[in-house]
């Protein structure tokens, strides 16, 4: 017998199940689930019966430290071969082995005043961000264009004393704004860090754990915060992200006194 492939009730073709997982992954979804709860303590004892079959039988695993190096001397050739950020946006946006690109609809480089003195680097896009093509143009955006202004630094001012240019670690967002992976940063770090020398920013600001991970192989944002490091071979400074903000209004008092240290060190008094 032939199971009626329908969905409460209606015929559900291979376009219609698409349309709706396509629907699910707009809405955040990212773990499938039954409709009724599965006491897991109850299914059959299948991982013991797997692991006592014999090695023969099970499938050997894929050799993905080969591929992962293939993957990671391609971005760096990539990445060295640039001499421009145009020339270094079109080698990233080339760069097929990440999957994240073919879930994204597009491309964010960078948004702002490129030979700005100031460089803040984010996470990676989200659903705004992936519509538009631009980083930080969300509600975390809007807030960061605020904080900024606060001290005289906006992202489209034609003065690159006063400008500010913005990106992100992963120029792609991932499935239902998610973190980043290890494997993913670690994929754009080279082209991470050629940005950041064809930019030539005078200092970073790193916007929350991922660019922390990223230039100072370091986390833990609420401790790292407010203090002045190095990343990439500048002098950086580690701030909670916008979003974070968001959630939490309490951390503006902190996050303002983090961009008056941006502004001394700026003006020389710091």
């Amino acid at each position: 017998m032939t199971a009626d492939p329908t969905y409460r009730g209606f015929a559900l073709d291979a376009e219609t199940a698409l349309a709706l997982l396509q629907w699910q992954a707009e809405l955040g979804v990212d773990e499938p689930c039954l409709d009724a709860a599965v006491d897991r303590y109850a299914l059959p004892d299948r991982v013991e019966t797997a692991a006592a079959a014999p090695a023969a039988a099970r499938p050997a695993p894929a050799p993905q430290s080969d591929v992962g190096a293939d993957h990671a001397a391609l971005a760096e050739r990539l990445a060295g071969g640039a001499t421009t950020l145009a020339e270094l946006a079109a080698a990233q946006e080339s760069f097929e082995p990440i999957e994240l690109r073919k879930g994204a609809r597009n491309f964010c480089f960078a948004d702002g005043r490129a030979g700005a003195r100031v460089m803040v680097i984010g996470e990676a896009p989200g659903e705004e961000e992936d519509m538009q093509g631009r980083p930080f143009v969300g509600r975390a955006g809007q807030l960061l264009d605020r904080m900024f202004a606060a001290i005289g630094l906006a992202r489209d001012a034609v003065d690159a004393e006063r400008g500010l240019y913005i990106t992100n670690v992963l120029p792609w967002r991932p499935p239902g704004n998610r973190r980043p992976e290890p494997a993913e940063i670690a994929l754009m770090l080279p082209f991470l860090r050629r940005h950041v020398e064809l930019a030539q920013p005078e200092m970073l600001v790193l916007m929350g754990n991922t660019p922390c991970i990223a230039g100072l192989n370091r986390q833990g944002i609420l401790k790292l915060r407010g203090q002045w490091v190095e990343a990439f071979g500048l002098p950086a400074l580690p701030m909670t992200h916008p979003a974070y903000l968001l959630r939490t209004p309490l951390a503006k008092r902190e996050a303002w006194g983090d961009l008056l240290s941006v502004a001394a060190r700026l003006d020389g008094t710091a």
